[in-house]
């Protein structure tokens, strides 16, 4: 995977760019991105009660991001195969079926690069 530290983002800067293993595959982030808004957000671990909750709510609003051209992305230091694993304790928990990528960030290089 290839990211690099910057700066912090500021409103109106271009996110930096990466490649990551993702539970969809590998991504390049600005082709994932494409013509459309996206939220990239973070949760420190996989099967924590909150993070699943939260993970739930953001499964069962994607339809709703998708019609206002935004894509969900989701980051944490997890491997793959734990948010593989999760992503079913997500559904069975909380009945949101979790459709968008989540990155395996094992190494944390994504966070450092986004200064989080």
């Amino acid at each position: 995977m290839a990211a690099t530290t910057t700066a912090p983002l500021r409103l109106g800067s271009k996110a930096p760019n990466f490649t990551a293993e993702t539970t969809k595959g590998k991504i390049d982030f600005h082709e994932f991105i494409g013509d459309s808004w996206v939220i990239l957000f973070s949760h420190p671990e996989d099967y924590t009660p909150v993070c699943t909750t939260e993970l739930g709510a953001f499964a069962k609003l994607e339809p709703e991001f998708t019609k206002r051209g935004v894509k969900l992305i989701g980051l944490s230091a997890n491997t793959i195969e734990s948010h593989d694993g999760w992503i079913k304790d997500i559904a069975e928990v909380t009945g949101g079926n979790v459709g968008f990528p989540i990155i395996g960030d094992k190494q944390r290089q994504v966070a450092l690069a986004y200064d989080m």
